[in-house]
């Protein structure tokens, strides 16, 4: 799951002279000022550029979903007299969450 708006990381980019940025599966990668190897962006950086800005677009639709799921599934616990449905989606939202979960910078 992406942590990260590209435009939130691009801004930043643009903002302290780093350039041609590339992602490679959720790492982000630029050019410093005045280098000529890439570098990974500075887990520092990426803490504090989530700390600002919170949920990308991608993590609020998974807790949509997550929600969605939960009110679908106790519903239909009470309306079928049935643990199943309630026990599917404590699944789906454990899942959710351990996506959710940031990994350290």
């Amino acid at each position: 799951m992406k942590k990260f708006s590209e435009q939130w990381i691009r801004e930043w980019c643009d903002d302290n002279g780093w350039t041609d940025l590339f992602i490679e599966h959720c790492h982000y990668w630029a050019f410093p000022p005045g280098a000529v190897m890439p570098m990974p962006l500075p887990g520092t950086v990426l803490k504090t550029i989530k700390d600002q800005k919170g949920w990308c677009l991608e993590e609020k639709i998974w807790v949509g979903a997550a929600i969605a799921t939960t009110l679908i599934g106790s519903t239909l616990t009470y309306v079928l007299a049935s643990p199943m449905p309630l026990i599917a989606a404590f699944t789906f939202c454990a899942v959710v969450v351990g996506r959710m979960e940031v990994e350290e910078l």
